[in-house]
């Protein structure tokens, strides 16, 4: 088996094993009128397969006139993928990738050795009242694919596969689960799914990944005789077979998972890698600030600023 992240072999085996292995609580961070709730990394497991990063974006409401503007930051490691469920965001990166991310939509986008993006809601947006939410999650690149080209990707809502049946909506946004399979390319063998539960639906997590997670978006669910509201992520020991039931309000989750890496990562801003010394030269290069001959480069119609590196 690959490298798990929180499996003991002193564990017990058998009957004694409880079905969820932890339950994150995530951490609310206020941005100015706009909250993010961070569950991954967490202080008790750093990876779900090779999820590294998840956050609730919102819900965010802006007036007139306000919106966000994270402005031109580097990423390397790691392929970033976000998913709304409302409201939309522009994103431009180093490549002179320009899209709008709506609802359903997905982007993916690999850093590999190095790629520099912005999100921001501009323009026609600004100009009436308007809502955010959504999930970003970053996915640790296997150590063979840390030092390749970026790359991005944007999988429109309808060439998601959609699974519909007894009391339950299910959109695969990346991988292979359930039978079915996301149009965009991954590096590794994972899942994510985003599921609406009717009241008393239930739903199985898939049994071909070795790791797997899920997070309540909306709702309650019920789990191995435990229940769980919004805002909670939940871990389960591989090879345990779980099923969801959702609440008498009925719930929406994010499911995922999949093939753990051979190694932990370090993470450090917006840096993932197998090695501390990978996150010291891409400070560096970001440091350097050389966006014509450099590592890095600014987004193209998005260059009049940037995001210094952190003192820290």
């Amino acid at each position: 088996m690959s490298w798990n992240p929180a499996l003991d072999p002193h564990c017990p085996t058998g009957d004694d094993v409880d079905s969820i292995e932890t339950v994150i609580v995530p951490r609310a961070r206020d941005l100015g009128g706009f909250e993010v709730r961070r569950a991954l990394p967490a202080p008790r497991r750093q990876m779900v397969g090779p999820f590294i990063f998840f956050d609730q974006m919102g819900p965010a409401e802006f007036v007139t006139g306000q919106g966000i503007d994270v402005r031109p930051h580097p990423h390397i490691g790691l392929a970033t993928v976000t998913y709304l469920m409302k409201g939309q965001i522009h994103h431009r990166d180093s490549l002179g990738t320009d899209q709008w991310i709506t609802p359903g939509a997905v982007n993916w986008m690999v850093a590999g050795n190095g790629i520099t993006h912005s999100e921001r809601t501009d323009g026609e947006i600004r100009r009436a009242p308007h809502s955010l939410l959504g999930i970003q999650t970053w996915v640790a690149l296997p150590k063979g694919a840390e030092d390749g080209a970026a790359a991005f990707a944007h999988a429109a809502k309808d060439s998601l596969p959609l699974l519909e049946g007894e009391g339950k909506t299910l959109r695969l946004i990346l991988g292979n689960a359930w039978g079915a399979q996301a149009p965009v390319k991954t590096p590794s063998e994972m899942f994510y799914a985003d599921a609406v539960l009717q009241p008393g639906a239930a739903i199985p997590l898939p049994d071909n990944h070795e790791d797997r997670g899920v997070y309540v978006m909306d709702g309650q669910v019920d789990v191995a005789g435990q229940s769980f509201d919004a805002g909670r992520m939940m871990v389960f020991r591989p090879a345990d077979r779980i099923s969801l039931k959702a609440g008498p309000q009925g719930a929406r989750v994010l499911l995922l998972g999949g093939e753990t890496l051979e190694g932990p990562r370090y993470i450090w801003w917006n840096f993932v890698a197998s090695s501390k010394e990978r996150i010291e030269a891409a400070k560096e290069a970001w440091r350097e600030g050389d966006w014509e001959h450099g590592r890095f480069r600014l987004p193209p119609g998005d260059d009049a600023e940037h995001i210094p590196l952190p003192p820290r």
